[in-house]
């Protein structure tokens, strides 16, 4: 899925959470903390981290273009 950024950035477990594959922020922050995020083909682990336009994020069924 594609997602459009209106800011410089957005938090990692923000975009998670706005994108539906977690429902709350907390899940994303779990999701984050146990290694099942990747940020351009590599495990991120700061759930803060800022994802900015042109980067993936992607997982376990998921896959999410910042635009």
């Amino acid at each position: 899925m594609d997602f459009e950024l209106r800011s410089e950035y957005i938090p990692l477990c923000d975009l998670l959470k706005y994108c539906g594959i977690t429902e709350t922020g907390g899940m994303a922050k779990h999701l984050v903390a146990e290694g099942m995020v990747l940020v351009d083909g590599e495990v991120e682990l700061r759930k803060r981290a800022k994802i900015r336009s042109g980067q993936v994020v992607s997982g376990d069924g998921f896959s999410i273009r910042v635009e």
